[in-house]
């Protein structure tokens, strides 16, 4: 066996991702974090599992980077993106050209002539696509404001990158031409500029007409075969041929294959498409996630260690600072979502290691600062998910919901018989239906964005973190009767639990739990009253299927009431031996079979009890409609 064999370093790889990143999940690290250090335990400065090749499997993983920018723009459609232009292109550019303009200016102050330290500028502005948005999939956080803004400022840079490309050769030392480098970026760098300008503008307009007009025609006739491989063979083949164009003509392949997913995201094929894609991005995402660890070049940093400390603080610290005060003043973000949006991109970005080949290739800038770049980068990239994992766990309990307008929680001036901690999509639901029905609530939230856009709304909405028994008692809980707990912390719901039944045992608590595991620890607390937020919708959608397979809609109803009872009976008995496995499996099947046999048993006596009034077609025949 060869040690430098395709066969050998797949498995070393995927040996590696398989041992590295369950250990990462169980502790809690994330699995960006995971494949990181892999890619460090193997690679030449680790175990030396890897070596110099790793360079030529991260041209091949970041394949991976430009199929996860195929399924973004799948899910970004035209409209949305237009409705996204303001933060897109508002705070995208103004990241990009004051983080440019910083890192230009330090450059300057070393030493750099202006061409070289406007290309480091560039080149460092840019942040991680692959690692933030996988990272804030993780761990849900996409949807909040600072996921968002993320996303905004990362769809603005992997734009961008086709300007940043155009202008690097314009940057090139005097007397020093692209081509005499010994480098080319394509087959059309011979060309004049103004011949590769129209083949630039030609490519995308190409690519826009392919998407509009053809794939979806070719993606039906493939359909009406019924194979699902040619299915998937075309989706890879179309990702493989838009890369080859945009890189054939010099731009980013992410980008063209980014706009291709954006114009077929209005297509009846999208969610196809995104359930074949999906396990090649995930795989080639993880690979390249390895080989960045890989790359981080330790014998460099053991050699001057003052030199890239300072070079990776500055690089972090610098972006922090500028995406701080941008999400302060453009966004208007709390703390909370701003130390998210802030440390999320504080990094360099795999682009940056593209970018820099390219500097080095027009000789902008020198070999050893290039390789000084290359590692600063490559280990901001690797600390990202570490600084996230600092600020959820660290920062953000005493930080991020402590600060709004005035930095202290709201004074409450009104007690109400129902106090609701968490106005999020559960809580909020709660409290509009008690107030449609004239039951006074107070509402407390600890998301202070969230809170100015439900005072917006219309909604009185108090800010304050619900954790704190002297914010319960201002809010009344002295003299009220029910504490819903609907906030999505788990964590939180159990301390707030703990501390209720110590201050306030005389508070009926009806408590939120996402699923079976976070019931039986509600239940194990003595809370009577737990909710599973997939229950109801669960049993609606059995109700509906019943209905549509002909069953009468009485029958449905019932059984799924007697499904409910059942399968709450289940929880609080099952949570007393939930800890013993193999009790537990044997009284959940034993659950699981009776319930089974009571429903069949209401089923053969169904005809007996059945009640037409429960069936609007019936009814609708009755009235003769």
């Amino acid at each position: 066996m060869h040690s430098d064999g395709f066969f050998y370093q797949a498995f070393i790889y995927l040996l590696a991702a398989l041992v590295a990143v369950p250990v990462a999940k169980r502790l809690g690290l994330g699995s960006v974090l995971g494949y990181l250090i892999a890619g460090i335990l193997i690679g030449p400065f680790g175990i030396g599992l890897v070596g110099e090749e790793g360079q030529e499997v991260m041209h091949f993983a970041e394949f991976g980077v430009v199929m996860m920018l195929f399924l973004i723009g799948l899910e970004l459609s035209p409209s949305l993106f237009w409705r996204m232009r303001r933060p897109i292109i508002g705070s995208g550019s103004l990241q990009l050209s004051i983080t440019s303009l910083a890192f230009a200016t330090i450059g300057i102050a070393l030493g750099y002539p202006w061409q070289s330290a406007l290309a480091i500028g560039l080149i460092l502005a840019l942040s991680s696509t692959a690692i933030v948005l996988q990272t804030l999939n993780e761990k849900g956080l996409m949807k909040t404001f600072a996921g968002q803004s993320s996303f905004s400022v990362l769809l603005f840079q992997d734009v961008a990158v086709i300007p940043v490309l155009a202008i690097l050769p314009l940057l090139a030392l005097s007397g020093t031409a692209p081509h005499q480098t010994g480098g080319h970026h394509g087959p059309l760098d011979s060309l004049p500029g103004w011949l590769q300008t129209i083949a630039l503008l030609a490519a995308v307009g190409l690519v826009i007409l392919v998407g509009r007009y053809l794939v979806r025609p070719a993606f039906r006739l493939i359909a009406k075969t019924g194979l699902r491989e040619m299915f998937t063979s075309a989706a890879l083949m179309l990702v493989i041929g838009i890369a080859l164009l945009m890189t054939a003509v010099g731009l980013s392949a992410a980008l063209g294959t980014f706009l291709a997913g954006v114009l077929l995201a209005g297509s009846e094929y999208r969610h196809q498409l995104e359930a074949d894609i999906e396990p090649f991005k995930a795989l080639l995402l993880g690979l390249f996630f390895i080989a960045v660890g890989a790359s981080v070049d330790f014998q460099r940093i053991a050699a001057e260690p003052g030199t890239m400390a300072v070079l990776v603080i500055t690089l972090v610290v610098t972006k922090f600072v500028i995406l701080f005060l941008l999400g302060r003043f453009f966004y208007k973000m709390g703390t909370d979502q701003n130390l998210l949006f802030s440390f999320a991109l504080a990094q360099g970005g795999e682009f940056g290691f593209v970018l820099l080949s390219f500097a080095a290739q027009d000789a902008i800038l020198p070999p050893e600062t290039t390789s000084l770049l290359v590692a600063a980068i490559a280990l901001s990239m690797t600390l990202t998910p570490l600084l996230l994992l600092i600020n959820e766990k660290v920062l953000q309990p005493r930080v991020g919901t402590l600060e709004i307008e005035g930095g202290d929680p709201d004074t409450i001036d009104e007690e109400n018989p129902v106090i609701i901690t968490g106005f999020g999509r559960f809580g909020e639901v709660v409290g509009r239906f008690l107030r449609a029905n004239g039951v006074g609530t107070t509402v407390l939230e600890y998301d202070s964005d969230h809170v100015e856009l439900l005072r917006k709304l219309g909604l009185k909405v108090y800010y304050g973190d619900a954790t704190r028994c002297d914010l319960l008692r201002m809010a009344g809980a002295e003299k009220a009767r029910l504490l819903v707990l609907s906030i999505d912390d788990h964590a939180k719901t159990l301390d707030m639990v703990e501390g209720v039944q110590k201050n306030f045992p005389h508070l009926t608590i009806l408590a939120r739990a996402t699923g079976r595991q976070e019931a039986y620890e509600l239940v194990e607390k003595g809370v009577q009253h737990v909710y599973r937020e997939t229950l109801d919708t669960s049993l609606r959608m059995g109700i509906d299927a019943l209905n549509l397979l002909g069953f009468r809609s009485f029958y449905a109803h019932r059984t799924a009431r007697t499904f409910r009872r059942h399968d709450e009976d289940s929880v609080k008995e099952l949570a007393k031996i939930r800890h013993d496995k193999r009790s537990y499996l044997s009284l959940a099947r034993q659950r699981i079979q009776n319930l089974e046999t009571i429903l069949l048993a209401e089923l053969d006596n169904s005809e007996e009890t059945r009640d037409k009034g429960w069936d609007t077609e019936s009814l609708k025949q009755e009235y003769g409609k």
